[in-house]
C-alpha cells in the first residue's frame, strides 16, 4: 500500500459519514504518487497526514428572529483548513445542504486552488444551513448579523478573509461586513466581494465565470483552436454561470443552456445578450426561476426533468454545484461530440464522470484550476484594500487573464514533468500540492 493510500484509508476510518470530504481527498491523493515517490521528504515530514486535517474547525449556533417574531436557530461553521502560504481564504455558503463534510471538502479544495493562483492565500471555507431563498431582506440581515457576531472573533485581514459563495452575494456580504465593522471597531478588508462603495473590486462578481472561460481558451490554444463559434452548455444560473455565458457571448461562442432548481432551458439558436440580461435580472434582483423566464418565449425550451448535458455541444461548463455531472451525463456529452469540459463549480463532476473524460482524452479541467478566477480577484481585492487603492475594470480583468494563464501553464507543465502530458487533473493537483507542502515543511511540525 502506497503512502497516499495509507493516508486515504486513515481519513475514511477517522472521518466517517463524510462522503464529499472523502471524495475530494481521494481525488487529490490518487494523483500524487509520482511526486511522493520522487520527493521522500513529504512522507518523512508527514505532510499528507497534516494536510488532510484542518488546522481548526469552528462550529456555533446562530439564533435570529424572523419577521413574525419567532426565534430561529441555525448552525454556523468556519473550517480554517490550511494557512501555510497565507491567511485562510475561502467563501461562506448559506444553503440547507451545508454540513461539515461539504465544508471540509471545499476547504481542502480551496487550499490547492489558492496555491495555484500564485497569490499568498491559505485555504478555508464556512457557512450555515440557513437558506436565504424566500426570506425577506430584514430576515437575511438579522441572520447575517447574528452569524457575524460569533464569527468576527475568528477572522481578520491577516488571519482569515471570507468571501461569498452559494447563497451569499453582495447583499449578504454587505450585512456581514457592517456587523464586523460594528463589533471590531475597524474598517479593514476582512471580507471580499464587498460593494464598490466600501472597498469592493471591479470584476469580482464576474471573475469566476470569466476565469472559467479564460481557462478554456488556454486549453483550446494548446490544440491551436479558439472558443469562437463553439456551442456550449452551461449549468446553473447564478453569478458563475451567468458571467461564463456573458464572456462566451462576447468571444463569439454560443451558450445554449442554463439551469436552476426549477429545471433547465435550451435555446437552440443561442442565448443572446438581451436574454441573458433578462435572466440575470430575474435571478439576481427578482429572485425568480428559469421556468418564469421560459414561459411563452419563442425558441426557449424549458425542461423540468433531466440536466443540461443532453444536447449536442462542443464545450460544457458545469457551474452549479458538486456532483451535478455523473458518469451517464459524461457519456452523453462524449457521445454528442463534446471536446471540452471546464468546471466552473467546485467538484461538479463525479469520479465516474472524470474517469470517462480522462479516458476519452478530451480537454478537461478540474474546478480547483478553472474556477480559481473568483478567489484570484478576491486576492486582488485584498491587495487593493491593503494599499487603499481601486483599480479599473480593465486592470483587474488583465490581471485575471494573466493569473488564469499562469494556472493553466503551471498545471500543464507539472503534468508533463511527471509523465501525464495534457492531464490537467494530475497537473493541477501536483502544482497546488507542492507549493503548500514545501511551505509546511519549511515552517516545521506545526
Amino acid at each position: 500500500m502506497s503512502y497516499a493510500q495509507k493516508v486515504l484509508a486513515d481519513v475514511k476510518a477517522h472521518h466517517p459519514g463524510e462522503p464529499e470530504f472523502h471524495q475530494a481527498v481521494e481525488e487529490v491523493l490518487g494523483t500524487l504518487d509520482p511526486v511522493l515517490k520522487a520527493e521522500p521528504k513529504y512522507e518523512k515530514n508527514c505532510v499528507l497526514e497534516r494536510l488532510v486535517e484542518p488546522e481548526r474547525i469552528i462550529m456555533f449556533r446562530v439564533p435570529w428572529v424572523d419577521d413574525k417574531g419567532g426565534l430561529q436557530i441555525n448552525r454556523g461553521y468556519r473550517v480554517q483548513y490550511n494557512s501555510a502560504i497565507g491567511p485562510y481564504k475561502g467563501g461562506i455558503r448559506f444553503d440547507a445542504s451545508v454540513n461539515l463534510s461539504i465544508l471540509k471538502f471545499l476547504g481542502f479544495e480551496q487550499t490547492f486552488k489558492n496555491s495555484l493562483t500564485t497569490l499568498p492565500m491559505g485555504g478555508g471555507k464556512g457557512g450555515s444551513d440557513f437558506a436565504p431563498r424566500g426570506r425577506s431582506d430584514a430576515e437575511v440581515m438579522r441572520f447575517c448579523q447574528s452569524f457575524m457576531t460569533e464569527l468576527y472573533r475568528h477572522i481578520g485581514p491577516d488571519t482569515d478573509v471570507p468571501a461569498g459563495d452559494m447563497g451569499v452575494g453582495g447583499r449578504e456580504v454587505g450585512y456581514m461586513f457592517g456587523q464586523y465593522k460594528r463589533l471590531a471597531n475597524e474598517f479593514t478588508g476582512v471580507l471580499t466581494g464587498k460593494g464598490l462603495s466600501f472597498g469592493g473590486s471591479l470584476i469580482r462578481p464576474e471573475a469566476t465565470g470569466y476565469g472559467d472561460v479564460y481557462f478554456a481558451q488556454n486549453m483550446l490554444a494548446m490544440k491551436n483552436d479558439t472558443i469562437e463559434g463553439k456551442v456550449c452548455s452551461i449549468s446553473g444560473s447564478g453569478n458563475v454561470a451567468a458571467y461564463a455565458a456573458e464572456k462566451l457571448i462576447q468571444l463569439g461562442a454560443k451558450p445554449v443552456t442554463l439551469s436552476d432548481r426549477s429545471g433547465w432551458i435550451y435555446v437552440k439558436d443561442g442565448i443572446d445578450a438581451g436574454m441573458l440580461a433578462e435572466i440575470m435580472d430575474l435571478k439576481q434582483v427578482k429572485r425568480g426561476e428559469l421556468k418564469e423566464f421560459a414561459a411563452g418565449k419563442k425558441g426557449v425550451e424549458f425542461n423540468a426533468e433531466g440536466r443540461p448535458w443532453q444536447v449536442k455541444v462542443d464545450c460544457a461548463f458545469p457551474c452549479a454545484r458538486q456532483n451535478e455531472l455523473d458518469g451517464k451525463d459524461a457519456q452523453t456529452l462524449l457521445d454528442n461530440g463534446c471536446k471540452l469540459v471546464a468546471e466552473g463549480a467546485n467538484m461538479p463532476s463525479t469520479p465516474e464522470a472524470i474517469e470517462k473524460f480522462l479516458g476519452a482524452k478530451i480537454l478537461y479541467s478540474p474546478g480547483k484550476a478553472s474556477n480559481a478566477g473568483g478567489v484570484s480577484v478576491s486576492g486582488l481585492e485584498m491587495s487593493q484594500n491593503s494599499e487603499r487603492l481601486s483599480w479599473t475594470s480593465e486592470e483587474v480583468d488583465a490581471k485575471l487573464k494573466g493569473i488564469m494563464k499562469s494556472i493553466h501553464d503551471n498545471a500543464w507543465n507539472s503534468a508533463e514533468k511527471y509523465g501525464f502530458k495534457g492531464n490537467y487533473v494530475v497537473g493541477a493537483n501536483i502544482a497546488g500540492f507542492t507549493k503548500v507542502a514545501d511551505a509546511m515543511i519549511a515552517q516545521g511540525w506545526v
